[in-house]
């Protein structure tokens, strides 16, 4: 039986590829801050933090796992600006203590923010990278310490991921909060949606298939550096559009825009090439960007609805 240790658990990422990994009849550990932290049933709890090295030694230790996905990072770019050694401490430290005491098997979550000021579009992995905020400098150097701790013959492998939803993603994030939006709407609750630049582009996946991914990168034979992304891009207003249309509801004057709510546009849109998971790893997303917009229109209509 596979023993796994997934950081991060109780976060979208962590959970689904917890419940995946039960799925398949693995032996689940998660590391959490909390002991009544909530995460899927037949997971094994254990207490971390990502700024305590010698919790995240304990997990490992106690865990010995074939398998260790470490997903945990704060995940949400804005906060970076205020706390950039904090965020650095929290990513780059952590992924440095796991590589050294993972005992076999390795996944570490990058980000497509390694990037930054892209150079061209899509992304592949060899792209240059040129990381544009503190979230996105210490990924790329967790990224760089994942090739260093490979170079050394650990079996350690960087997904870098784009933009990926599910109806567990936080509502802070543009997706839930259009999805949260639509249905009120449809339920009568608001009038109307505010969000930033509706011209902005992402690369949007569901989080299912991306930790799918995960797996398919790390059990392959040779560890090495994969983009995992839809390699489809769409404009905030392309997400509006679907959600309303969903819910059968005409959006016209029913969105504003706020500025509060704008990032900087990249020149370069973040678009990934995933074409080395599709050839080396025979990996292929199975939602849709309609799919998944729909998935989450539909569980906040229902939601709401029993709320």
């Amino acid at each position: 039986m596979t023993r796994a240790l997934v950081t991060g658990v109780t976060g979208q990422d962590g959970y689904l590829l917890a419940q995946q990994l039960l799925g398949e009849g693995a032996e689940v550990y998660g590391l959490a801050r909390s002991a009544g932290a909530d995460v899927p049933a037949g997971t094994r709890v254990l207490i971390g933090d990502l700024l305590d090295r010698d919790s995240l030694r304990a997990a490992v230790a106690e865990a010995r796992p074939d398998e260790l996905y470490h997903l945990a990072a704060p995940t949400y770019v804005p906060d970076s600006f205020e706390h950039p050694d904090r965020t650095r401490r929290e990513i780059v430290d952590a992924t440095e203590t796991l590589l050294a005491a993972a005992p076999a098997r390795i996944f570490v979550a990058s980000s497509a923010e390694i990037f930054g000021e892209a150079e061209a579009s899509p992304q592949r992995e060899s792209s240059a990278k040129r990381p544009r905020n503190p979230y996105g400098e210490a990924k790329l150097a967790a990224f760089e310490a994942v090739a260093a701790a490979r170079s050394r013959g650990v079996h350690a492998v960087a997904g870098i991921l784009y933009n990926h939803e599910s109806t567990r993603r936080p509502e802070r994030f543009v997706p839930r909060r259009v999805s949260v939006g639509v249905a009120q709407i449809k339920l009568g609750l608001e009038e109307g949606l505010t969000l930033g630049d509706l011209h902005a582009v992402r690369d949007w996946s569901a989080a299912t298939d991306v930790m799918r991914g995960a797996t398919l990168a790390l059990r392959h034979d040779d560890p090495d550096d994969y983009v995992i992304s839809s390699g489809v891009g769409h404009t905030v207003r392309d997400l509006v559009d679907v959600a309303f249309a969903h819910a059968g509801i005409d959006p016209e004057g029913r969105v504003s825009v706020d500025p509060e709510f704008t990032r900087g546009v990249e020149a370069v849109p973040l678009i990934g090439d995933p074409s080395k998971a599709r050839s080396v790893l025979g990996w292929e997303p199975q939602l849709t960007f309609e799919e998944l917009v729909a998935q989450m229109v539909d569980f906040d209509i229902a939601r709401l609805s029993r709320a």
